[in-house]
C-alpha cells in the first residue's frame, strides 16, 4: 500500500513492515528498501535454522549471528548477482562445524533461491488502473 512519495507499507500475517529508498535514490531512507528486506530475509532464515542446530545439540545460541553482503549485477535485468552469507557461532565446538553449514545452507529462503519458484505479476482484478487507455 502507498503511504508517500517511495514509501510502502507491506502487509504479512497481521504485521506491518515498511520500504522505501536511499535518499541518493530518491527516497527519504525511513526504512529499508526492498532488496534490504530480501537478504534480511537470507539472514533470518540463515539464523533461525542455525539456531535450532544449536539448540538441537545443546549448545548456546548466545552470539549467534548471520550477516549478508549482497552485490548487484552490472547488466540488465536489475538484480542481486551474489549474496555472500556469514555465520558467527562462537560457541560451537569445532567438530559441529560442518553439520551446522550443512543445515543452515538449507534454510528455506536459501532453498528457494537455488531452486526458484514460478513468479507471475498481475494487475488484480476491478482494479482501475485495469481498465485504463492511453
Amino acid at each position: 500500500m502507498h503511504l508517500r512519495d517511495d514509501q510502502y507499507a507491506v502487509f504479512v500475517r497481521g504485521h506491518v513492515l515498511t520500504v522505501d529508498q536511499p535518499v541518493q535514490d530518491g527516497g527519504a531512507d525511513t526504512a529499508p528498501t526492498p532488496l534490504e528486506l530480501f537478504t534480511a530475509s537470507l539472514a533470518g532464515c540463515v539464523a533461525h535454522y542455525a539456531g535450532r542446530y544449536l539448540a538441537r545439540h545443546g549448545i548456546d545460541r548466545e552470539g549467534l549471528r548471520v550477516t549478508v553482503d549482497h552485490r548487484m549485477a552490472n547488466d540488465r535485468p536489475a538484480r542481486i548477482a551474489s549474496a555472500d552469507v556469514r555465520i558467527a557461532a562462537p560457541r560451537l565446538p569445532a567438530e559441529r562445524a560442518a553439520g551446522l553449514l550443512a543445515v543452515a545452507s538449507h534454510c528455506t529462503v536459501h532453498n528457494t533461491l537455488t531452486r526458484p519458484p514460478e513468479v507471475t505479476i498481475a494487475l488484480k482484478e476491478g482494479d482501475p488502473c485495469a481498465s485504463r487507455s492511453s
